[in-house]
């Protein structure tokens, strides 16, 4: 059974910067489409970048666009977020998931003060 643990996230001031990490055991990560997903106060989950298996890259919500870099290390088993320029709006729960998703993890908590 494929399991996902995210971590990295962390209380931060607006314009700072962090890295989330989310460790795939349990599955080949080479063959999977991953996502992060952000999930703010009483919001449904929103997918905030994808990473393709294949050759087809990346593709980014637009709040993401320019601030946030999503990528892969499938020797890791580990699925990364780089996120730059944060805002109080990037608050919330950070998940990754496999497209279509798997069971969720407990997702890595990033609040972005004033």
């Amino acid at each position: 059974q494929v399991q996902l643990v995210e971590s990295g996230g962390a209380w931060v001031q607006a314009g700072g910067s962090l890295r989330l990490s989310c460790m795939v055991s349990g599955g080949m990560l080479a063959f999977y489409t991953m996502a992060w997903y952000r999930q703010g106060s009483g919001d449904q989950r929103e997918l905030v970048a994808q990473i393709f298996s294949g050759p087809r890259g990346t593709t980014y919500a637009d709040s993401a666009k320019g601030r946030f870099t999503i990528s892969r290390d499938n020797e890791k088993n580990t699925v990364y977020l780089q996120m730059n320029s944060l805002k109080p709006e990037d608050t919330g729960v950070y998940y990754c998931n496999r497209v279509p998703a798997f069971s969720w993890g407990q997702g890595t908590q990033v609040t972005v003060s004033s």
